[in-house]
């Protein structure tokens, strides 16, 4: 399968990094170190390369170096089968939280999802072990992020919704009554709802053939993948058009209830993404830690090979903290699945015995409070 990778990475004034070079290798990457020597926030400059806040979705001026002007910058030079590129991104001092920059190739883009025409880029991470038992929001952001991996177009739609939906929302609490205001802005809902369920419902069509290619009885368990939602269960069943008109008419007919809300009570920000274990036809949330780490890499790695397959690359892994979660079987399936996937692989652990199998497989660099060096051995 093709893969993009990441050949250097460099960052300025990024969290504890003051000034940072790195030449990397396609493959594994393995950054090891202690607690807080900065390990994760190598995977967090990477996750810049992709539309959004990064996979800690902090401040801005947060993620800049304290002490620093208040801006940071995270370049790459990137080869896959898109192209060579050179991508920028970052703030300036006085952009505060209006947003960051994305220069490729020397050009200011228009938006951040211009890097998806040159890479992909997903992760899997600590916080995420609560997916399962969480709130709905974390279950539908990590849903949105596996859709934008596949369809670019979705993430420009989900912000259009959202900024529709605050007008709408805005409304209520003004008690506004302009039925031509609360019209258009309803019929701007209904069309980008609609296809934002849509979106959603083929990810998990498709991601659930992908699961489905797993093996039965091996370390990552078969998950099974279903939407509950007004609109995602429609799906299929009327056309499009008329999907739309429905949730036109069902915002229409809702506002007194949502203006004594104070909210929006129907929509596809009210979804959720409901997932079992198949073999044990089991929620997940009522699995054990392991099986639900387990479960969440096995939808992680197919999703993955399905990027591969539907975008002519897979995309690069960021697996935060990943070894420690697995025993020495899983971690060993997982490995290998990494190189079946031919992706480029990025991972962090405190100890590199937790990736002995990779020995000569993978680069191995040791991160030590702003300074990073190749393992001894590697």
């Amino acid at each position: 399968m093709p893969s993009t990778r990441i050949c250097k990475l460099t960052l300025t004034d990024f969290r504890n990094y003051t000034s940072l070079s790195l030449d990397l290798r396609p493959g594994a990457v393995v950054f090891t170190g202690e607690n807080g020597a900065g390990k994760t926030n190598l995977l967090e400059a990477i996750s810049f390369l992709t539309p959004g806040r990064g996979l800690r979705r902090a401040p801005y001026p947060d993620v800049a170096r304290e002490g620093s002007s208040g801006a940071f910058a995270v370049h790459a030079a990137i080869e896959g089968p898109f192209g060579d590129a050179e991508i920028g991104t970052g703030t300036a001092p006085e952009a505060g939280e209006a947003g960051r920059r994305v220069r490729i190739n020397g050009a200011n883009a228009k938006s951040a999802d211009e890097l998806l025409e040159w890479l992909r880029v997903v992760w899997l991470t600590p916080s995420m072990d609560s997916l399962f038992t969480g709130s709905a929001s974390d279950r539908r952001r990590f849903l949105d992020r596996l859709v934008l991996a596949i369809d670019p177009a979705h993430g420009q739609r989900a912000l259009d919704y959202e900024k529709a939906m605050r007008g709408r929302n805005r409304l209520l609490a003004e008690d506004r009554r302009d039925r031509a205001w609360f019209e258009a802005i309803e019929t701007q809902m209904a069309e980008t709802g609609a296809a934002i369920a849509a979106a959603r419902v083929e990810m998990v069509r498709l991601l659930t053939a992908m699961i489905g290619r797993l093996p039965e009885t091996g370390p990552f368990p078969q998950a099974e993948l279903a939407l509950s939602g007004t609109l995602e269960e429609s799906i299929g069943d009327i056309p499009a058009v008329d999907l739309e008109e429905r949730f036109r008419q069902a915002l229409a007919q809702g506002r007194e209830r949502d203006r004594a809300a104070g909210r929006t009570l129907e929509g596809p920000h009210r979804s959720d993404l409901v997932v079992r274990h198949r073999p044990k036809s089991m929620p997940a949330e009522l699995c054990s830690t392991g099986e639900q780490k387990a479960l969440l890499v096995g939808i992680v790695v197919s999703h993955a090979r399905l990027t591969g397959e539907m975008a002519g690359a897979a995309p690069i892994l960021l697996l935060d903290e990943i070894a420690a979660h697995l025993d020495a079987g899983r971690r060993a399936a997982l490995f290998s699945i990494l190189e079946d996937l031919n992706c480029q692989a990025f991972m962090t652990g405190t100890e590199p015995a937790l990736f002995s199998s990779l020995a000569g497989k993978a680069q191995f660099l040791t991160v030590d409070h702003g300074s990073v060096r190749p393992t001894e051995d590697d």
